[in-house]
């Protein structure tokens, strides 16, 4: 059964939290070229797979109470307030800029304006401090120092 836990939860890492990290900087590409529905559609997906990310987190916690760990070490409760910061910035920055970007790039597709869209700093430092963050979290979780 630990087996399991541990596959599910590295596979669900993979699958749910890989997107979470690297879908609003594929959004920030579709934001300089302009293409409003494209960065609602990613909008969502962000928010989704953020909170399917929790399931992660549960799965973690399977693994860690199967694999004799204690909730105590550096490591682990470490890797958990890393990783809520993350999610947390996703939920409450990522995905609200990426909801304001395609707002404005609708606005301006009748206007015909092309200037820099408002809300793309926020979704590049939201987005690229939220990877850092589940970057630590990975090398926590092999290193466990």
């Amino acid at each position: 059964m630990d087996t399991l836990i541990n596959t599910l939860h590295i596979v669900a890492a993979v699958f749910i939290v890989g997107p979470m990290a690297i879908l609003p900087m594929t959004a920030m590409r579709l934001v300089r070229a302009g293409q409003s529905g494209p960065v609602a559609v990613l909008a969502k997906s962000v928010s989704i797979f953020s909170l399917l990310s929790l399931l992660v987190a549960v799965l973690g916690f399977g693994a860690l109470s199967m694999g004799g760990y204690v909730f105590a070490a550096t490591w682990v409760w470490l890797s958990i307030v890393l990783y809520a910061i993350a999610l947390a910035i996703n939920l409450f920055l990522v995905v609200p800029a990426l909801q304001s970007a395609a707002e404005e790039l609708t606005a301006r597709e009748g206007a015909g304006v092309a200037t820099k869209v408002a809300a793309y700093s926020r979704i590049a430092m939201g987005s690229g401090i939220a990877a850092l963050l589940l970057v630590a979290v990975v090398v926590l979780m092999v290193w466990r120092p």
